[in-house]
């Protein structure tokens, strides 16, 4: 078996998952565990769409779980400090400017888990977190999103 790749998060983010998947383990597990014993309950279950459907939640919940705690084991804490700031890497907060419509926007390089756009926080394997990658400060990248191509000029970069 080849060896996961590493998840890099911050400390922030590594507490965030271990709360959640601390929840996952405790609360929902009984609470469906809760389900599945009162659809048993009912009778037969060869026609049982309660138990089905509780049996279906229960393994979407273990996915859940052991992909958590394989973030977890394959987790690498960044520290910011140590991060260079002359290129956009994990934990840069670069500003870009749209060359078509001269909009600026604001966003911070993060791992897929700590990616929440409504936050300007984008995940490096995005398209546009993938083009800004390795980029420095006035450097014009051309993007492919689905909308089609954006181009950005990169305005500045810091942490």
């Amino acid at each position: 078996m080849s060896p996961e790749k590493p998840v890099y998060l911050t400390k922030e983010g590594l507490e965030k998952l271990k709360n959640e998947l601390q929840f996952l383990k405790t609360k929902e597990r009984a609470r469906i565990a809760e389900s599945i014993a009162e659809a048993r309950s009912q009778g037969d279950l060869s026609e049982n769409a309660e138990y089905d459907a509780a049996k279906e939640e229960q393994g979407m919940l273990e996915a859940r779980i052991a992909k958590a705690e394989q973030v977890i084991t394959n987790a690498r804490v960044v520290d910011e400090t140590v991060v260079d700031n002359s290129k956009a890497y994990i934990l840069s907060k670069v500003e870009v400017k749209n060359l078509k419509t001269d909009a600026t926007n604001t966003f911070t390089l993060v791992s897929e888990q700590e990616a929440d756009l409504g936050s300007g926080r984008i995940s490096i394997t995005s398209p546009i977190g993938k083009g800004l990658l390795g980029k420095s400060e006035g450097d014009v990248v051309e993007i492919n999103i689905p909308a089609g191509k954006v181009k950005f000029e990169i305005l500045t970069i810091s942490r």
